[in-house]
């Protein structure tokens, strides 16, 4: 297979922004690693202090999030690894089966205490490092733990000096799911109205695909919290990513009710069940509730404009005409649940999300011919 000119620079382009995009993270793990080196060799005075560089990159991380817990699980798994490799080598000495015998001692002692990758996988690689590059000394067990302390320290410092844009991040990935909502609302929308399934089921291979969305946001967000918490320079973003971090439960229901609605609208179209004409309008209101949404928790607009057209949306089909097929109706239940999760990323509770919507109206269904008639079954 060959790429042509413009695939190629299509490509390089591609690869050239992701390393734009990751030099902020990149310059924090060199510099760090740098640092994490001379202080524990200059100042702490440690002969291969390689534990110290090492955390402070593991710390920091290729993949933002959870720098503090990683700084804690480093320093465990290193404790653990170091201190059962002193232990073994020094009775035991060193070689394959010693190797074998330590870091498996080493993973199954973290395994037991219930503790996380991180710490499992250091835990090992510690234990490899004294079983053949740097053997047990007297102090040796306790400088690389403080090394380890070290560089983790060293590792959120960069962090907080040198702190990445992660709440645009979170905003490009929040764009994301508020584009997969409204799209498969207005889509749905149009092919209710034209009894077209293959559009509602493009809409729903859309839909289907907000749960890896969703995932994407929920790290970034943690991610640009944790820098928010540490760095002076991001603090200014703690209040928008609060309402994020609101918005972040119900967002993730609001894409799984958004996955069933069109699966029932779907149904109705393949069923053959009439429309209601409310139905329509109720899933653009929904869907520019959704954007209103946006614009809230982007400080852009206060969160009623989104409430008042969710609720817009469950009044327009809080009545439905007698007949209604049974997927119509599960599709118009679903608005009213889109609405209260809505609602509740606005910031209002379960309970007040679920008492701004207008009561459901039953409509008495006509009597038919066979009433009264005994015969008729």
């Amino acid at each position: 297979m060959t790429i042509g000119k413009g695939g190629l620079r299509h490509d390089l382009r591609r690869r050239a922004a992701r390393v734009a995009a990751m030099a902020p993270t990149i310059l924090q793990c060199s510099v760090a690693a740098g640092l994490g080196w001379v202080v524990a060799k200059e100042l702490l005075g440690h002969d291969r202090p390689f534990f110290a560089p090492i955390a402070a990159v593991i710390c920091i991380g290729v993949a933002a999030g959870r720098r503090l817990r990683r700084l804690a699980e480093l320093v465990v798994g290193v404790s653990l690894g170091v201190g059962v490799g002193d232990l073994l080598v020094l009775r035991i000495g060193s070689g394959a089966w010693q190797l074998v015998l330590v870091v498996a001692l080493a993973m199954a002692v973290a395994v037991f205490l219930g503790t996380g990758t991180i710490i499992i996988t250091q835990a090992a690689s510690s234990a490899v490092l004294v079983v053949t590059l740097l053997p047990p000394t007297g102090t040796g067990g306790f400088d690389r733990m403080v090394d380890a302390l070290a560089g983790g320290l060293l590792g959120i410092a960069a962090v907080a000096l040198l702190p990445p844009d992660l709440r645009a991040l979170t905003r490009r990935d929040a764009q994301e799911i508020f584009d997969a909502l409204t799209d498969t609302l207005r889509e749905t929308a149009w092919a209710v109205e034209e009894h077209d399934a293959d559009r509602v089921a493009e809409a729903l291979d859309a839909a289907r695909a907000g749960q890896s969305l969703f995932s994407r946001f929920a790290g970034s967000l943690n991610a640009a919290q944790e820098v928010a918490a540490i760095s002076p320079l991001r603090w200014r973003h703690r209040q928008a990513l609060r309402r994020y971090a609101t918005a972040s439960a119900p967002l993730e229901r609001a894409l799984g009710n958004v996955r069933v609605l069109a699966r029932r609208a779907l149904a109705a179209i393949w069923a053959g069940e009439p429309v209601p004409p409310p139905l329509p309008g109720a899933l653009r209101l929904l869907a520019d509730a959704v954007h209103l949404l946006q614009e809230n928790l982007e400080g852009a607009r206060d969160p009623e404009a989104a409430r008042r057209a969710a609720v817009a949306a469950a009044k327009a089909i809080s009545t439905l005409p007698p007949g209604t097929g049974f997927s119509t109706q599960v599709t118009a239940a679903q608005i009213r649940s889109i609405a209260v999760d809505l609602l509740m990323a606005t910031g209002l509770d379960d309970r007040t999300a679920a008492a701004a919507l207008p009561p459901v109206i039953e409509q008495p269904t006509r009597p038919s011919r066979t009433d009264g008639d005994v015969s008729a079954t």
